[in-house]
């Protein structure tokens, strides 16, 4: 049963940890959500985790959290999907990673190339001389990042060179200060579509829970995942078999609006079971 709660505080201290999503749950892309830091402020002492699809490393998204306004005591820690493609770059312990080459081609903005620092890449110029492809998402500086079709030439020449692609935020979109933006994960399902080898990391794939589950020094039990995504932050804490709330108020405002019987008609449509409800992120 989905019960909707007024704010956090009436669950709270069931849980021991608290894993949380940051994009439409702690901040809008440029604003923090008062009333979600106040949680954090009020979470004191316990363990929490601040687990993002960002395309690059943790400290990159910590610098941008500062400038927010959200200090690092607020929180536990912080894990990026950028952080877990570039530990999996680094160790390579996958076997779909040991056949990678070291030539890359990066399909997205200069500022999330970090991921492919101090690993001993060569980032190339074309999709011709590289062996893998490394998408962290549409460039939104060279190009429309709400058309797909802007990229497709791109993924196309990907796709003629036969690379293996990588996808460091499987995401679809985002909305950015209102604004609906394309991510990586839409360009990653062009790719596969059209039978191109795809490795997702990040929710709701299990890995990234099981390197948060580690962080946490938790079990699944005392655990509560909270994030506004059902594609990515609740298909993947039901997978991990932990309870989850489903903020309302992120990627699927305009689906749902703040209707709690319909948000439960669409969890329960694709098969999802968030324990809770709630319109934003509150005490």
């Amino acid at each position: 049963m989905m019960k909707v709660l007024r704010g956090l505080s009436e669950v709270a201290s069931d849980y021991e940890c608290f894993i949380v999503d940051l994009w439409g749950v702690m901040h809008d892309g440029v604003t923090p959500y008062a009333g979600a830091v106040h949680c954090l402020q009020q979470l004191a002492g316990r363990k929490i985790l601040l687990l993002s699809n960002a395309p690059r490393r943790a400290a990159s998204a910590q610098s941008m959290l500062r400038k927010m306004g959200i200090a690092d005591d607020l929180y536990t820690a912080i894990l990026t999907s950028g952080e877990a493609t570039w530990l999996a770059l680094r160790d390579r312990s996958d076997p779909w990673f040991t056949k990678l080459g070291n030539r890359v081609y990066h399909i997205g903005p200069q500022r999330d190339r970090n991921v492919m620092e101090g690993l001993g890449l060569t980032p190339v110029a074309a999709p011709s001389e590289a062996d893998f492809v490394l998408n962290t998402g549409p460039d939104d500086d060279a190009a429309e990042p709400r058309d797909l079709a802007a990229f497709s030439p791109e993924l196309d020449a990907c796709l003629l060179a036969r690379l293996p692609m990588i996808c460091a935020n499987p995401d679809l979109v985002v909305f950015r200060a209102g604004l609906r933006l394309l991510c990586a994960g839409a360009l990653a399902a062009y790719y596969s579509e059209r039978g191109g080898d795809v490795y997702s990391f990040g929710k709701p794939y299990p890995a990234i829970y099981q390197m948060a589950m580690a962080c946490l020094g938790a079990s699944s039990q005392r655990v509560l995942a909270i994030g506004d995504s059902l594609q990515t932050d609740i298909a993947g804490a039901d997978a991990a078999g932990l309870d989850s709330l489903w903020v309302l108020g992120g990627i699927h405002w305009g689906e749902i609006g703040g209707n709690a019987d319909d948000a439960k008609s669409v969890a329960r449509r694709r098969g999802l079971q968030p324990k809770f409800l709630m319109d934003h992120l509150g005490w």
